[in-house]
């Protein structure tokens, strides 16, 4: 039965990978002081799994259709901008399997851990109010975050596969952000940190060691203010830990995408993104389609 629990941990990670690994281009700009985000999206994910013999688990596919509400405020942080948000998803996750030559699914809907994170450019990009701000120009910026996820998603500890994780999740980050032209040129440095699972499947205990992200991003701004970007992003670590037994499950992973925005009006705009595994050493590899709508407000708009 170990042996299958292992191979459980393995599904798990692989269908809460795309909200875990995201590719997310212009982390670090300037904007206003004061100035409001709401966000409504929606993204679609699929991908399949492949685990060791001896799991005897074969054909691991999954679905997870995810809504997502969003809010964002920018801030003054010591003379320095900043940013607050928090992002509250609703999944509807599909997964099937061969266990033993069997046919195995789980289907479940409900809330995903939200996200909370406060960033600051620390060079570069001053604090400023909106009239201010139409005389900045970019160059160079360096900033930082944390990300908190809070263990208050879906969870029911009798079964394998779940939308929440019981666990809490630290993400610090590291960025800089280069404009050249029409190009602004992005890379990023982060570890996403776990708290430990005392109740995986019964009251099992799961670890995972943290995992190691570096992303880069190519964006070029067109006349009117819409904007697209050239992203990629590479994670390794995340290893497994069940009752003490070390799994076969260390992540080495690449994704690529892309990210298409463009305004409705002076307070709205569309965001579009792709994102595909190009490999990946033990799960995670999946596929991602996203579409979501921005309002903004405040600040003297």
């Amino acid at each position: 039965m170990l042996p299958y629990l292992l191979a459980a941990c393995a599904i798990v990670a692989g269908a809460t990978a795309a909200r875990a690994q995201e590719i997310e281009p212009r982390s670090y700009a300037n904007i206003p002081v004061g100035m409001n985000f709401g966000i409504a999206g929606y993204v679609y994910t699929r991908g399949a799994l492949e685990f060791p013999d001896a799991t005897q688990l074969t054909d691991a596919k999954f679905t997870t259709p995810t809504a997502v509400l969003a809010y964002a405020r920018s801030l003054d942080l010591w003379g320095r901008s900043g940013k607050f948000d928090v992002i509250v998803p609703y999944m509807d996750l599909s997964g099937t399997a061969r266990y033993r030559g069997d046919a195995v699914e789980r289907n479940v809907a409900g809330l995903v851990d939200p996200r909370f994170r406060l960033s600051v450019n620390l060079y570069g990009a001053p604090a400023l109010g909106l009239k201010e701000f139409r005389d900045y120009r970019q160059d160079l910026i360096v900033g930082a975050s944390l990300q908190v996820g809070a263990p208050w998603g879906q969870y029911d500890p009798s079964r394998l596969v779940n939308i929440g994780s019981n666990r809490w999740l630290f993400k610090p980050e590291l960025g800089a952000s280069r404009a050249l032209g029409a190009w602004v040129f992005e890379g990023k440095l982060a570890a996403a940190v776990f708290t430990d699972n005392d109740n995986f499947f019964g009251g099992k205990h799961r670890s995972q060691d943290p995992i190691y992200s570096v992303q880069g991003n190519a964006i070029y701004n067109f006349a009117g203010g819409a904007w697209a970007s050239l992203d990629a992003t590479y994670y390794a670590g995340g290893r497994t830990t069940l009752d003490g037994v070390r799994g076969d499950d260390l992540q080495q992973n690449w994704r690529v995408g892309a990210t298409l925005s463009f305004p409705l009006d002076a307070r709205n705009s569309i965001k579009l993104t792709a994102s595909s595994g190009v490999f990946a050493r033990t799960g995670n590899n999946f596929d991602l389609l996203g579409i979501a709508w921005q309002h903004r407000w405040g600040a003297g708009l």
